[in-house]
């Protein structure tokens, strides 16, 4: 090939070396992002490309153009009903249960719409959504108008990532082959691929939060809310302070949620997803991770302006726990 490729352009300004490389503007990581899921580039650019953008960090401009990017290309019907909360579950949890899936379902039976999307097989030995809601007898949507369906039925759909974008989960799973995660881990967070009234987010490296708060303002996001969380899915650890970071009304907050509990032995171990349902249905009962359900949810709660302070988002949580109806989760 004589003629330089379209694409080429992208990867020269990341990649030109320490004085002369720059990240790119919003308008570039839209433009070259919009290239990659129209299959406009050649593989070995889109590996050059994501481990640029990897090894120096997502600026918010270059996270806020990928969203765009995506938002851009998905093909949602008009009648979609809109989530309440945005709830994005990339991670897997490694050591202990995703216990946020319990405070997310806490939250529809209540009635706020809660949509998540999410992947999984990135990273061996973790459990994800998809299995953990399978489990539980939630089953994942298989398009778009199913997951409006359960959306509009029960108050909680789970959106797999290929059916939101095929494109995205063939970049996901570049993992092995790369050796490196892509950009695409930090920028799923920041998708709010339905126009949920709020976003809710975690990240596992604390500076994070700000980036996912800024390239949410630059996407005109309004409302959102972004914490450390268990292993960077959306759970509070509420044995540790709490620093929360995020948008209300366009505008920036910070918010420090004091820990509840004395450091101690924390949930119990072990990755059975039927263990969820036991704790749902009292049939086993753990303090601790009553906790992390509670106080995931307050978060959720205060952002969806359910509260007017953290005390009274955690006190309606352990209300809707303690009169949760047991004998189903789903439904």
């Amino acid at each position: 090939m004589t003629t330089e490729h379209p694409f080429a352009q992208y990867v020269r300004i990341l990649g030109k070396g320490p004085n002369l490389s720059r990240p790119l503007t919003l308008d570039e990581a839209r433009a070259a992002v919009a290239m990659i899921l129209k299959g406009e580039v050649e593989p070995v650019q889109l590996g050059a490309f994501l481990c640029l953008l990897r090894v120096k960090t997502e600026t918010p401009e270059e996270v806020a153009g990928f969203s765009l990017a995506v938002r851009d290309h998905l093909n949602l019907p008009g009648d979609f009903p809109r989530p309440d909360i945005d709830w994005p579950s990339y991670a897997g949890k490694a050591r202990n249960l995703p216990l946020f899936i319990l405070a997310a379902l806490l939250l529809a039976r209540h009635g706020l719409r809660v949509l998540m999307h999410g992947t999984e097989g990135h990273t061996a030995g973790r459990l994800y959504t998809r299995e953990t809601l399978a489990a539980l007898g939630i089953p994942a949507a298989e398009s778009i108008a199913q997951a409006g369906k359960q959306l509009a039925d029960t108050n909680f759909a789970y959106v797999p990532l290929e059916v939101l974008h095929p494109r995205l989960l063939e970049i996901f799973q570049l993992k092995p082959l790369l050796g490196l995660r892509s950009p695409l881990h930090t920028v799923a967070r920041n998708l709010n691929p339905f126009n949920a009234k709020a976003g809710l987010m975690s990240v596992f490296h604390p500076n994070y939060r700000g980036v996912h708060r800024d390239a949410s303002q630059m996407m005109g996001l309004q409302t959102m809310a972004c914490f450390k969380g268990d292993g960077g899915e959306i759970e509070r650890r509420p044995e540790k302070p709490c620093l929360v970071e995020g948008l209300q009304d366009g505008q920036p907050f910070e918010e420090e949620w004091p820990p509840l509990l004395e450091e101690g032995p924390g949930a119990a171990s072990g990755l059975e997803p039927e263990r969820l349902a036991a704790l749902w249905r009292g049939e086993t009962s753990d303090a601790y991770s009553e906790t992390v359900i509670t106080s995931t949810a307050a978060i959720a709660l205060r952002l969806a302006g359910k509260a007017s302070s953290p005390d009274e988002a955690l006190a309606l949580a352990k209300r809707w726990w303690d009169e949760r109806p047991k004998l189903a989760i789903a439904g």
